[in-house]
């Protein structure tokens, strides 16, 4: 990741559009420190409030969508980033259809980063043994299409130039986090800590933040161990220019 930074001659703009509030963290949390620590702008738009998070049937979704804004911020904070907006999708119902893909056009376009970052839409199976939310999959797929050819190409959604003055725009590089099929290995051990503050910020999502904690603590890499551990995060990254 040194070797990243240092190609960064100036300081970058850095859009990360996920499905639901706590996805940067689980997902990228720690590479968003180090991005924030350089010097790096981060900016989060998520698709939806997370009002569906919750298994106790007398939750009050519009009530469940406050605390998890709120949470959101507090979880960002940990990692330097302050700029945090909600397109407020149902939550669960996401699907990456031509009116998503517009929006995420549109934030493309108003925000015009220089590297964005989202979720892999081939990502079916997590560990395993776990199906990934539906939502993670729409979004990264909507993302995907909304950067190209959309976001760069004036012939797509017109109005976005006619009517709000938003000029194409394609980021120069996609992160894309949560991939079974990587191409790029950050090794973030020193803001693993870091990283688990800041999801523990999520406290409605939380039951058990201890056990979560060495949850988080045993990933690091197979070839070491919890008394010397190595944490990564891994992504596929594609470099347009």
């Amino acid at each position: 990741m040194q070797s990243v930074l240092e190609s960064w001659k100036e300081p970058k703009r850095i859009l990360v559009i996920l499905a639901h509030p706590d996805d940067p963290e689980f997902f990228c949390g720690a590479t968003i420190a180090r991005w924030t620590d350089a010097g790096h702008t981060v900016v989060y738009w998520l698709l939806t409030c997370g009002d569906k998070g919750a298994a106790d049937p007398d939750v009050v979704p519009s009530e469940l969508c406050g605390d998890r804004r709120q949470e959101q911020r507090n979880a960002a904070a940990v990692l330097g980033v302050h700029e945090i907006y909600f397109l407020d999708y149902p939550d669960g119902y996401l699907v990456p259809d031509l009116a998503l893909r517009k929006d995420i056009t549109r934030i493309i376009r108003k925000e015009r980063p220089d590297v964005l970052v989202t979720c892999d839409p081939k990502t079916l199976y997590v560990g395993g043994e776990r199906i990934n939310h539906p939502d993670h999959r729409a979004a990264g797929q909507a993302v995907l299409d909304a950067v190209f050819p959309a976001a760069g190409n004036p012939l797509y959604f017109p109005e976005l130039m006619r009517d709000e003055g938003l000029q194409p725009h394609t980021p120069a590089e996609v992160w894309i986090c949560g991939t079974l099929d990587p191409n790029f290995t950050h090794v973030v051990t020193d803001l693993w800590e870091r990283k688990i503050r800041a999801v523990q910020q999520h406290a409605s999502q939380i039951s058990d933040p201890e056990n979560l904690a060495k949850r988080l603590r045993s990933r690091h890499t197979p070839d070491t161990t919890l008394e010397n551990p190595r944490y990564e995060e891994v992504f596929r990254r594609i470099i347009f220019s």
